[in-house]
This record gives structure tokens, sequence and C-alpha cells, in this order.
């Protein structure tokens, strides 16, 4: 089934609630003082089933100016606007002001109903269309249906569903598997059930059983049950009216505000970069002005910086800026949003964000041409841009908080704009980078190899920190990948084109090592001894040392004691003649004829060649 949310908006007194219960039989005006007085002064929900698979969820939201912020949070996130105009009244401030937040809020359809219709002739009906059409020409509303109702008679309602039945129709259903979020309108608890948080859930679903993060406080909860329409729920589909009974949480971990969500999935921000369109009704917005910040259903005291100019912003005119919250909340780019000045308190403009406000503008910045990108519909731009910004590249997570885009959606947009990515972890990098960032780890290992010809390699951990400082592992590891001129050999990076080419002092060098150590049996002389011993300056020579190191015909068991892999070898193969032998280091030394200098150092690296294990005083051969 197709849910379709429809907000009401218009003047106070206007017949707003009554025109709801007149076409869903359910009175909207839940709390006692709005029956009282008379009006509206908090949100009220209707649905009514239009045909056998569309369903039309209602938010009767209050007309008088000192509620106008319930307004913007029962308003924010609907798909069509039941706008209410009392015919024996006509336009008045707040149907001005209902109707300029519509539009703020990007609403694309709606339904114009003139209400109390039994109360005037046919001629003040017909100058009041004409008022009407004179408000919304050029707006979403334009050419909207008209259609005069009356509440008390009846009159108009037929023909009032039947143009809700076609605007919803015409409204692009919600992404079911989009990601789940649930802007919180309402907070109660229930004697026997707890916590109970309710909303309009604007996209994605949510099952019982399923864990949700509450944001921005980060509390995680477990949906314990489920309503859509006040009827018990297994799953609440996008569109649908919900109230979820949370557990593991307390009534004052919430509010009005709030946004549930999946886990780790996001991060509250504190600032967003935007495109402000202030009205023409407004007076000129200056640099860092206070004001009201409404999205979905918070409403948070901000600033407004602008990006452009030293300001002031025009009436009429739109621009770039960055808002500053005094409270964290979720927000993503798409979300619509408007600001009301401190005083007078009234609505003075509004927009969508296109980037969550974590970028530092440099002096001279094109601020514009990098928002309008992440103001587009273009995945690919987008994740193109952000991929370019950072260092590194970015992870589908980050981009995902970032954007809120599905990740598949990333992937495809990734794709079309031929990103470099990786798949375990979903990673992508900008391609003009990833090529420069290869070519000078080429130029780099070239340049090592010049200055230590006899060096295997550059040592990796080295290469990394020096032309990659911060990188991620596996995306030094793709840079090694991609160039085939280069080669991961064990813990070095060389050229594949490098062999180590010994001149003809350093072979004899080498081999006069080598010989003195396979000679020596396990009593093995000191390396700086046979290193002086070659005639070679001692930096060659360690460097031929470190060669029979690396071809393991020599093996190194302490700093200072180096052994020919023969005689390691003689030594493993007496030990394995008794295995499970238990003996002491006095007995060792009658077995190998070594004194205590070599036995105990010996004996240590059997310990961790696990040849032998040591049991206290006694070790035993494994």
């Amino acid at each position: 089934m197709k849910n379709v949310v429809a907000g009401l908006a218009g003047h106070i007194d206007h017949g707003k609630t009554a025109l709801v219960k007149a076409l869903t039989g359910i009175d909207a005006d839940r709390l006692e003082e709005e029956k009282r007085r008379g009006i509206t002064i908090d949100l009220g929900f209707a649905h009514l089933r239009l045909t056998p698979e569309l369903q039309v969820g209602f938010v009767d939201v209050p007309g008088h100016e000192r509620f106008i912020k319930n307004m913007v949070a029962g308003i924010g996130g609907i798909d069509l606007v039941l706008f209410v105009v009392a015919a024996n009244e006509s336009i008045k401030p707040q149907t001005r002001e209902h109707f300029e937040i519509c539009r703020l809020l990007g609403i694309r359809r709606g339904v114009v109903a003139l209400t109390k219709a039994d109360l005037v002739d046919a001629d003040i009906l017909g100058l009041v269309r004409l008022e009407v059409e004179e408000l919304t020409a050029g707006s979403f509303l334009e050419g909207a249906p008209v259609v005069a109702v009356s509440s008390v008679t009846g009159a108009g309602l037929g023909e009032l569903r039947a143009a809700l039945a076609r605007a919803a129709e015409a409204a692009p259903e919600r992404d079911r598997a989009g990601h789940f979020r649930l802007p919180v309108d309402r907070v109660f608890s229930v004697k026997g059930f707890g916590v109970v948080a309710t909303g309009t859930l604007i996209s994605g679903s949510v099952a019982k059983g399923d864990e949700v993060e509450i944001y921005p406080s980060g509390r995680r909860a477990r949906v314990r049950g489920l309503q859509a329409y006040g009827a018990a729920a297994d799953q609440a589909e996008p569109g649908q009216r919900t109230a979820v009974n949370l557990s593991d949480v307390e009534v004052a971990d919430l509010r009005r505000g709030d946004v549930l969500s999946e886990p780790a999935r996001f991060r509250a921000t504190t600032q967003i970069d935007c495109r402000l369109e202030l009205l023409s009704s407004a007076k000129p917005l200056k640099h860092r002005a206070p004001v009201h910040f409404h999205s979905g259903t918070a409403e948070i005291e901000a600033e407004v910086r602008l990006l452009e100019g030293p300001g002031p912003l025009a009436p009429g005119a739109s621009a770039w800026v960055r808002i500053a919250l005094r409270e964290p909340a979720l927000l993503l780019p798409g979300d619509r949003f408007i600001i009301r000045m401190f005083s007078p308190v009234t609505t003075i403009g509004g927009g969508a964000i296109a980037d969550l406000g974590e970028k530092r503008y440099r002096k001279g910045e094109d601020v514009a041409a990098r928002l309008g990108v992440l103001a587009s519909a273009d995945a690919g731009a987008r994740v193109a841009l952000l991929a370019r910004e950072a260092r590194y590249g970015v992870g589908a997570p980050e981009l995902v908080a970032r954007t809120g885009l599905s990740a598949r959606e990333i992937a495809e947009g990734a794709a079309r704009a031929r990103l470099v990515s990786l798949d375990q972890p979903a990673w992508y990098m900008d391609p003009a980078w990833f090529q420069a960032a290869r070519e000078r780890l080429v130029q780099a290992v070239g340049d090592f190899h010049r200055r230590n010809p006899l060096a295997p390699g550059v040592p990796r951990e080295d290469l990394r920190g020096r032309e990659a400082p911060g990188a991620p592992p596996f995306v030094f590891d793709a840079l090694i990948g991609a160039a085939t001129e280069l080669v991961a050999d064990g813990d070095f990076v060389r050229a594949r084109s490098h062999r180590v080419a010994l001149k003809e002092d350093e072979e004899r060098a080498r081999a006069s090592i080598e010989s003195a150590f396979e000679r020596a049996g396990l009593a093995t002389p000191a390396v700086s001894e046979v290193l002086a011993q070659t005639g070679l300056e001692p930096a060659r020579a360690r460097t031929l040392l470190a060669i029979l190191l690396r071809e393991k015909k020599l093996v190194r068991i302490s700093d200072e004691l180096v052994f020919h892999r023969s005689s390691i070898e003689r030594l493993r193969g007496l030990l394995a003649e008794r295995r499970s032998a238990r003996f002491q280091v006095g007995e060792f030394k009658d077995w190998t004829g070594v004194s205590r200098k070599y036995a105990i150092p010996l004996l240590e690296y059997l310990d961790r060649e696990r040849v032998t294990r040591r049991e206290g005083d006694q070790r035993v051969v494994l």
C-alpha cells in the first residue's frame, strides 16, 4: 500500500481540524486545552483510506502565530499540502506565512480547500478564489485544485477526496530501501509498556526487535513494539504515522526534535552549509544574525554566517550560507529547513542543506561551485568531490554519513565518475591523485636504489611514513599493487628491475664473512671482528652481513650473536635425537661444547623457535 503524508496549513480558525474530522471521522485535537479553547496548539494526526491501495495520513498543524514552531514540526517531510482558506475570511497573515513555509520546505503539490463555503454566497466565493489564485501564482500551488467545502453540511467533501486522491497518486513513493529516519514529535510513557516515541516515518523502515539510535544523544534502544496509524504492526513503512515502543530508555532520554535512526550510521552536526532564500518580506540579513532554525521536528537557536561576502543578504535574494547550531542535530543533505527571526518572531527564509559544515574554507575558494556540486542530484559528482577533498580517499560509511546516499547509490555514482575503488573495505579515491601518488612511490623507490645499491629495497613502513604518512595500509597496498614497476618483497618494496650487484671486492668480502661464521660452528666470533677483517668500510661490510642474513645463510639470535645456518641446523638435529628429554643449562653445555656465553642466548632462541620449552630451571625438548 502506498502511504502519503498530507499536511494541513492555513490561518487560525479557518476550519482545518473540523475539515480533517469531516474527511476522516477523527478529531485531531488531542489536548484538553485545545478542545477548551477551540484552537489547535500542537500537532494532530488522522488518516484516511482513499483507495484500497492508497492511504493518506493528515498532519493538522496550529494556525496561530504563537504556535508556528509546532506547525513547522508537522509540515516538514510531507508529500502534499491541504491548504485551507476560510471562504468567509479569505487570505490572512498566517495564511501567507504558512504558504511561504510550505514553499520554502520544497513541497511540490497540494490541494486548496475553501472551507466554510456554506457561510458565503457565490460572488464572495468567486472573489476568494481569485485571491487564492493571486497568492499561489508562480508557485507549486499554481493550477492546483481549489475545492469549496463545508464541514457542517458535507458539501464538496467528495470532490475534495477525489482531488486529494489524484494529488496523492502523483506523489512519488518513498524509498523503502532508504535509511531509516523517524523525527520524534511526541514522547510519553504508557503503563505496562514503557516509553513511546511518535513521528512520521520519512524514509526507510523499522521492525519489531530492531536496535535504533537516538540522535543526537547517541543512546541506543530496542524496538519493543510498533503501531502504524494506531494499529499494531510488525514493521512500519515510510510515510506512515508511527508509534515506537522503546526499551532500555526513559522518557527523559528523548524529546521532540530527536531522530530515531540506524545505529552508528550517521553523526549529529552543529554546522550545515546550505542555500538560503530570504523572503522578500524580510529585512536584510546580516552576517552572524541570530535565528531560530527549524528542520524536521527540531527547533534550535542558530547563527547565519554568509559565505559569499560580507552581506547583508537582501530581501528576496538567495545565497550560500553556513548555519551554526547551538545544539547538535541529525541533518542530512537534501533536508529542508526554515529560519525565523527572534524578534519579531516571523518566518524570514529557508532552503535546503547541501553539506555538513565540516570543511574549513580558504580565502578566495569558490564556495558556490563546491556547494553547487554537493547540492546537485548527481551522486557521482558529489562522491567524486568528497573523494578528491579527502587526502587518501574516503570510505563508503563516511560517504553515507556525509551525503545520506545508500551504499549502492555511492558505488554506482563512483563508477560513473570513474573513481579508483577498492572492495574490501569499500573505498573511493580520486584517479588523478592516485596516479600522481603511484608515480611518487616509483620515483622514491628509484631514488633509494641509487643511494643504496646493495639494499634489497625500501623498508615498507619507512616508505609509507615518508610518502604516504597517515594513509590506511590498504590504500598504500593498492598504490604498490597498481605500480607495475614495483614489487612488494616481504618487508621491503623494490623496483622490479632492481638486482643487488656486488663489486669484486664485495664478493670476496661476502664469502669471507660467510666462511668465518661457518668455520666457527657454535663458538661464533664477534660480528665486529668478522666485519673488520673484510677490509671494507663499516657501512659496506654491514650491508654484506644484511644480505647474508636476508638470504638466510646466517642466523641472528641476538644483537651481538650471529651463527651460520649449518651450525643451527646441526644443533636442531642434535636436539631432535633427545625429543621429550628434560635438561638444564649444564647438560646443554656438555652436549654442545659451548660456554655459558653462547648457551643462554642459544637456549632463548630455541625457546622462541619452539624447539625447547622452559619449565622452571629445566627445559624440555619439544
